[in-house]
């Protein structure tokens, strides 16, 4: 039996700038659970904007992104579109979801 990895490592096309002007580039992804796409769904930012979801989950599943201490909503927002994309591409391929059903980048639901 075949044990599948949980963790994938990436490179962000052009990085993460931080407070202090560090640059962060590398990080790891971990494959998402159930729980990373449904409890993200009450939160208020996304029930006022669905789009906010994929926000939300990839602050979940990006676990280390250079020597952040962590990785939250706000460092996700403030990523260059070229970054987000390249994370939201990295998480349906992990993952296997198949496109994002017209859902405006949102996880697909399955």
């Amino acid at each position: 039996m075949q044990v599948r990895n949980t963790e994938y490592e990436f490179t962000l096309p052009i990085g993460y700038r931080d407070g202090e002007g560090t640059l962060h580039r590398h990080g790891v992804m971990r494959l998402a659970t159930a729980g990373d796409e449904i409890l993200p769904l009450k939160d208020h930012r996304v029930q006022a904007n669905p789009a906010y979801l994929m926000v939300l989950v990839l602050a979940r599943v990006v676990v280390r992104l250079g020597s952040l201490d962590i990785v939250n909503s706000k460092v996700i927002e403030d990523l260059f579109m070229a970054d987000y994309h390249y994370l939201q591409a990295l998480y349906h391929k992990i993952n296997g979801v198949e496109g994002d059903g017209g859902s405006g980048g949102a996880p697909a639901q399955r």
